[in-house]
């Protein structure tokens, strides 16, 4: 490993994933400088050195093994890595979309990092600001991959919070798995990795012949903002869970809070879709539990229009609940959702939404009082890195330890 320089790995942004790709990059920043010290300190007290002396040691390592013949940065002090690969990507008048990448990676471990539900106007390299689809995104992806792929990289990961499609994963009838049909796409194109935050259905994995796949967790995140809400030692608290696909999800909460569960038991019609928080195709729903005279966390992995959760927030307080906070690893407030939960809000059906910035939010989200954003870009540099330096992922992917160490400093600290 090296703790000076990593030059093997590079993170290109697609237009659409530039803001949450600079936030990794950040954090990856700090996770090797914080490694350089480290390093630094140990090598001083090992052998006897100063750590000014450690510091040219390692940086002469460096440099002797890099096949590069002239020496950048001073020899006496850290030199911070860049990380982020230089490319320019275009958007022609007829909608054709075109990458290239602007700095040699032949041999590198590349990065993609793509928000495909990032409704904020995109900036390509000419022409005014432009607002993307879905499928703009998945293009852009897909064509940034071919140029990474053509430019000589050693292994493509796709970084993408939202795994697109996701919700298309089984059939009830005459329809397509396009959620298995887009991850065979990428792994056709390339791609050897997809790091992803809470995939909607695990069975989505399967389908990949060689395509690993990296479902990372928002729990320990989504807990220390919960924590600075909620007294997470209250003996009132309950945790419910807003429908049977999310019972797993609730249940890790519920285990690691050590907190009773409660479920919201609905009944769907699938034929029909909803565009709007008031337009929701639940027919019926009845609560197994109780709630009353407590306070209610609530947990799941994506919000759309937001009319399922506004329905079960509904339900929840004509059975009595208290304080409502709930949490969303994918917040995606389509159509007039926000203009729903404001109203929600005002009329006190809940307390907090927690949702997280693997999704580029608007201004106007971001300001509102019931909204908290939980910032899980240091979980994806935390991946990278491990990934790129063949570490174990598990301390990431079993945030269990984490949770407990966080909850005997806040009992600590009530006492």
């Amino acid at each position: 490993m090296s703790f000076s320089q990593p030059t093997k790995l590079g993170i290109v942004a697609c237009p659409g994933g530039e803001q949450f790709a600079d936030e990794i990059i950040t954090n990856l920043k700090s996770i090797y400088y914080r490694r350089f010290e480290k390093k630094t300190r140990n090598i001083s007290k090992v052998y006897g050195v100063s750590e000014e002396e450690a510091v040219k040691h390692l940086n002469y390592d460096k440099d002797l093994s890099s096949r590069q013949v002239k020496i950048y940065g001073n020899p006496d002090k850290y030199r911070v890595p860049s990380f982020k690969v230089p490319g320019t990507f275009t958007k022609f008048a007829n909608g054709e979309l075109k990458a290239e990448i602007n700095h040699s990676i032949k041999g590198m471990d590349i990065y993609i990092v793509q928000d495909v539900e990032n409704a904020e106007p995109i900036q390509f390299s000419t022409g005014k600001p432009v607002r993307c689809s879905i499928n703009d995104h998945i293009f852009n992806l897909l064509v940034t991959i071919d140029a990474v792929k053509q430019s000589g990289a050693r292994s493509i990961t796709v970084v993408a919070p939202v795994y697109p499609y996701s919700r298309q994963h089984k059939k009830k009838g005459r329809e397509g798995l396009t959620a298995s049909s887009l991850g065979r796409m990428l792994e056709g194109a390339g791609v050897g990795r997809i790091i992803t935050l809470d995939i909607h259905s695990k069975e989505i994995e399967h389908t990949f012949k060689k395509l690993s796949l990296v479902n990372l967790h928002a729990s320990y995140q989504v807990l220390r903002k919960l924590s600075n809400i909620m007294d997470l030692h209250n003996e009132d608290m309950v945790v419910v869970s807003p429908d049977t696909g999310a019972i797993d999800r609730n249940k890790y909460f519920a285990s690691s809070l050590q907190k009773p569960l409660a479920l919201l038991y609905k009944e769907r019609d699938y034929s029909k879709v909803t565009e709007s928080a008031s337009d929701s195709n639940i027919t019926s729903a009845r609560l197994l539990g109780s709630v009353d005279g407590r306070n209610v966390f609530m947990a799941d992995d994506m919000l759309g229009t937001g009319g399922t959760m506004i329905k079960a927030m509904e339900l929840l307080k004509q059975n009595g609940a208290k304080k409502i906070v709930c949490a969303v690893s994918l917040p995606l407030f389509t159509g007039k959702a926000i203009e729903y939960f404001d109203k929600a809000y005002e009329e006190g059906k809940f307390y907090r939404i927690i949702g997280t910035n693997g999704v580029t939010k608007s201004k106007e989200l971001l300001a509102k009082e019931w909204y908290v954003c939980a910032n899980v870009s240091n979980l994806f540099a935390r991946s990278i890195s491990r990934i790129h330096h063949d570490r174990s992922l598990s301390p990431i992917l079993d945030n269990s330890k984490m949770i407990q160490r966080m909850l005997n400093q806040s009992k600590k600290k009530d006492k």
